[in-house]
């Protein structure tokens, strides 16, 4: 298939998660967003106000996680977050799974832990971050699932804080789940244009990447380009 660059561009949530990122690194990151017309820039919710900031008069996103790496707090505690990141700016929520109670097949708690943070988040966007390098395949499918029942908009891949990243089975895996309807965004280890490619080709809709600047300056401005 062909994309331009700002087609790429829309399919991206310009990420910097990394608990050491400065403001400095935070301005760099809204104006790269900015320049390269990403969809969103996905950042701690501590940063949100300071990045709405930069953003201001743009058309870019501010994306935030709930439960983040490890999605070991309580349901309450995560609706909270979200609830907060909501009132201090938030447009998509990005939160992660209790990846244990999965492994104990507790989906009931799953279930309810993904509801309390879709009510909280209202009537903004959320996605469920299965954390896939842990799970097995009927874990993944069983997820997808419970997210879809549960009002989610999204389902994705990882934290990129964990043993590995997005793999293309895995997305294709969740898309043939999810159904045509629902978004899939595959996250970590997609650092050059054919990674982002080949995600795109087994059925994400959205790419949470830190490295969008270097992936988007391989495709031409003017013209679409084959891959």
């Amino acid at each position: 298939m062909e994309y331009s660059k700002h087609q790429l561009a829309q399919l991206m949530d310009h990420t910097l998660l990394k608990a050491d990122a400065t403001k400095e690194q935070l301005r760099q990151l809204c104006d790269e967003a900015r320049t390269y017309h990403t969809w969103s820039v996905c950042i701690n919710p501590s940063n949100l106000e300071q990045a709405k900031e930069y953003l201001e008069g743009s058309e870019v996103k501010l994306c935030t996680v709930v439960g983040f790496p490890l999605g070991q707090m309580t349901s309450e505690a995560k609706a909270y977050e979200t609830a907060e990141a909501v009132f201090r700016g938030a447009d998509e929520i990005d939160m992660v799974i209790n990846v244990g109670r999965v492994k104990d097949g507790d989906y009931d708690y799953v279930r309810e832990d993904i509801q309390a943070v879709v009510n909280a988040a209202q009537d903004k966007l959320t996605k469920v971050i299965l954390e896939t390098c842990l799970l097995e395949q009927d874990e993944i499918v069983k997820v997808c699932q419970i997210a879809k029942a549960a009002g989610a908009d999204f389902v994705k891949t990882s934290t990129g804080f964990s043993t590995a990243g997005a793999k293309a089975e895995d997305v294709r895996l969740m898309r043939e789940t999810v159904g045509p309807e629902m978004g899939v965004k595959a996250s970590g280890g997609i650092r050059t244009l054919a990674d982002a490619i080949t995600m795109i080709d087994a059925g994400a809709t959205r790419l949470g990447v830190s490295a969008s600047v270097k992936i988007l300056e391989g495709v031409s401005d003017d013209t679409k380009e084959n891959y």
